[in-house]
């Protein structure tokens, strides 16, 4: 068995299907091109080499290539044809500033100068737009008779059966075992609270009141985070604050001795601990206000009245915290978040409650702002015709 050998000038290099002796078709002695033999490829590629424009018909590149000047046999086939060539990197142009022109000694032409005076200047890299710090009572109130609104609403609330009046964090803690256990447990409720009904989380409460040794932070610290899980299963997020309290605890031990942080701030550097939480913490357990608790039914009903114009619970604590009063602080969260539960979970409690108060026109106009159905829930309880003679009055 005997085996050809292939001449290396027909042996493909780098993939091409053409050899290296047929890339290169240089004109012939006589000036006959040849060309049209050429794939439209290889023409480009030669019409390149040759620092040609590629575009266009096979016709017009070979008439391209025909009309240029002669290229010398020897620079038709080199290196750079078997190999392919890396692709120059691009290199950005810098504006020379006029020192540097002085300095070079560069001279500018008119119509240079013209064409720098069109150019767009580079955009300026633009910086995140801070808010401007909001100090406590710098803002003027937001609007005449917000303080008769507010006044109406505590008069609204003064019976105190909202779900917050009984299952809140001032009322689940369990006063008689002692300051600590009962800061823990305000603590605690707070945690649990997020996205959670009062109702859960009072029952909640009182699970873990009455598990082993009970509610304290002792207990908490050493209790399995499974037999943790399962109490808390009822909560929102209930895997969430299984880990913070676990981790709430532990910290409390290390650098509190067993008691909960004494400012809102030192509270907030707990996971799971927010601003709301923080500041309706430091008021229940020590008796002292340094911001205003804002949950979402509060951000809403403070946007829909006006008294705001924020997109998110602490925009809203900013700015209420901007204009009201600082001894309305301490309350403004119980009476506003007791209301806002009457107005979703007690329609008909309230609209009777409306109709005897001391301004039952006036508690219409607020609770419809706040997108109250009077009508509709008047029609559920059979007081349509009182309502209606209310509201002929406007």
């Amino acid at each position: 068995m005997t085996r050809t050998l292939r001449s290396k000038s027909s042996i493909p290099v780098c993939g091409s299907p053409r050899s290296v002796s047929q890339a290169a078709k240089p004109q012939d002695a006589s000036g006959d091109s040849s060309w049209s033999d050429m794939t439209v490829k290889e023409l480009k590629k030669e019409l390149r080499a040759r620092s040609l424009p590629v575009s266009g018909l096979k016709a017009s590149l070979i008439e391209r290539l025909e009309n240029a000047p002669a290229t010398p046999a020897s620079a038709a086939v080199g290196i750079e044809d078997a190999v392919p060539t890396t692709p120059r990197k691009r290199t950005l142009r810098r504006v020379v500033t006029p020192e540097e022109e002085a300095t070079l000694g560069i001279v500018v032409t008119p119509e240079e100068e013209a064409k720098k005076a069109k150019r767009k200047p580079p955009a300026a890299t633009k910086s995140p737009r801070k808010r401007p710090k909001i100090e406590p009572g710098s803002l003027p109130p937001p609007e005449e008779g917000w303080e008769d609104i507010y006044n109406l609403v505590e008069e609204l609330r003064k019976d105190r059966t909202a779900p917050v009046d009984h299952d809140g964090a001032e009322q689940l803690p369990e006063k008689n075992k002692g300051e600590k256990v009962y800061r823990f447990q305000v603590l605690v409720a707070l945690m649990l609270s997020s996205q959670t009904k009062d109702a859960v989380v009072g029952m909640t409460m009182r699970k873990l009141q009455q598990a082993g040794a009970g509610l304290t932070v002792e207990n908490i610290h050493s209790m399995d985070p499974q037999t943790l899980n399962e109490l808390l299963h009822s909560v929102g997020f209930h895997n969430n604050k299984t880990v913070f309290i676990k981790a709430a605890a532990e910290t409390l031990i290390e650098k509190y001795q067993g008691d909960i942080p004494p400012t809102a701030d030192e509270m907030m550097e707990l996971k799971g601990v927010g601003p709301k939480m923080a500041y309706i913490v430091e008021q229940i357990a020590f008796g002292r206000q340094t911001g205003i608790g804002v949950d979402v039914h509060m951000h809403k009903n403070f946007n829909k009245l006006n008294w705001v114009n924020s997109k998110t619970p602490e925009q809203t604590r900013v700015q209420l915290e901007g204009w009201l009063p600082r001894e309305k602080w301490s309350e403004v969260n119980v009476l506003w978040v007791g209301f806002g539960q009457k107005l979703q979970q007690q329609k008909g409690k309230l609209l009777r409650k409306i109709m005897t108060c001391s301004n039952p026109l006036g508690a219409m106009k607020l609770v419809k702002r706040l997108g109250f159905d009077v009508k509709k829930e008047a029609k559920k309880i059979g007081m349509e015709e009182e309502v209606a003679s209310i509201m002929k009055q406007n």
